[in-house]
């Protein structure tokens, strides 16, 4: 980003009530994330010729289902270990 967009935008924020300043904050990263599902479905589709060459069988939307639970499954497991919410606070 140039630095010109950069102080016009910051000048902007800062006007902004600090609930307002939440929603851009949400809206930035909903952003990001969307940038980062392109790419990897990018990722994914540039593999997908090498990947029918090879002869690999197309997966069944069912499987696609249950390999994309089981990586949810396995990051949020890995985010519980990493900050482990204490119980006895309310």
């Amino acid at each position: 980003m140039n630095a010109v967009i950069e102080q016009r935008l910051l000048s902007k924020i800062k006007t902004l009530s600090p609930p307002q300043v939440a929603q851009v904050e949400d809206f930035v990263e909903f952003l990001a994330a969307k940038s980062q599902r392109q790419a990897a479905l990018g990722q994914l589709l540039a593999i997908a010729p090498a990947l029918e060459a090879a002869g690999a069988e197309p997966m069944s939307e069912e499987a696609v289902a249950a390999e994309i639970k089981a990586v949810r499954e396995a990051c949020k497991a890995r985010v519980a270990q990493e900050s482990p919410v204490d119980a006895t606070r309310s």
